[in-house]
């Protein structure tokens, strides 16, 4: 089996949680591949997300490192090699990888938070406002790309609108929802479609106004924190000049849920957040 040359998010995460896995028991990775039966460069291949490995090797994996939490066992045997390609493959070598990466931290999360202070919550984006943000990018991209990316990005909205919608709660600031991006007509629609969104029973949307003042990550303009199966699997995305930042270190995601925690208490309730984007909608 060849070396993946960039493995994705997901595989990379599947590696570091082994990693810890190993470290956590005091066995030195010569030692694990011996017991597991194996050549000694497999263990480090795999803890590098450079290979997979079946369900079987992982829970024989598991027990040598006495692992005796079984919902983190089962929520990496999801992950492992095995299991079908998602949908936003389609996309790849198409569109940037962090933009997959994203789709399937979203499709394999089983709950949603998100912080937004300059943009609106991407999963609840229309097609024109969508694609007057990747209008925006400098330098200009190809028409092609540009469509490609608004069709992935309209894709990933599955996750809350499909069949099997998962809880998403989002904190929008104002300077979000008063951004005219697209033009009146573009921007009067997006916020129509958002709050149609608002009142899907799984999402709640959250709007901190100015008057609120400052809060925890005010600094970052856009945060999602993808909340796994099993915790020790959760991840912060955050966006950056250069693209998406991971984020997997336990004290970090722990500093995170605190602070989401407190952004959501100096928000509106969704009531009043619904009211404020009525309001917002009859001065455009």
């Amino acid at each position: 089996m060849a070396p993946r040359q960039t493995p994705t998010i997901l595989q990379r995460r599947f590696g570091i949680e082994l990693r810890r896995l190993r470290e956590g028991a005091g066995m030195t990775a010569p030692i694990a591949a011996d017991l597991l039966g194996t050549d000694r460069t497999v263990i480090s291949n795999v803890e590098a997300g450079r290979f997979g490995i079946s369900e079987e090797r992982l829970r024989r994996l598991a027990s040598i490192y006495e692992c005796s939490d079984s919902s983190l066992v089962d929520a990496l045997a999801g992950l492992t090699g095995g299991r079908k390609s998602g949908w936003w493959e389609e996309y790849r070598g198409k569109i940037p990888p962090g933009f997959l990466d994203v789709s399937a931290l979203e499709h394999y999360a089983v709950r949603l938070r998100t912080v937004q202070i300059a943009h609106l919550p991407g999963l609840f984006h229309t097609e024109d406002h969508a694609r007057a943000i990747f209008e925006l990018f400098v330098p200009a991209m190809p028409r092609l790309e540009i469509e490609l990316r608004v069709a992935h990005r309209l894709a990933r909205q599955s996750v809350v609108t499909g069949e099997h919608p998962i809880p998403y709660t989002g904190v929008i600031h104002e300077a979000a929802i008063r951004m005219q991006i697209g033009g009146l007509g573009v921007t009067r629609a997006q916020l129509l479609h958002l709050l149609d969104a608002s009142e899907r029973p799984n999402v709640t949307l959250h709007v901190v106004p100015f008057a609120a003042g400052g809060f925890p990550l005010l600094g970052d303009s856009s945060i999602l924190y993808a909340k796994a199966p099993n915790q020790h699997l959760d991840t912060v995305q955050l966006d950056s000049p250069t693209g998406a930042v991971f984020i997997d270190s336990p004290t970090q995601l722990a500093n995170f849920r605190t602070r989401l925690d407190m952004v959501e208490k100096v928000a509106l309730t969704p009531v009043k957040s619904r009211d404020f984007i009525r309001s917002v909608l009859k001065e455009l």
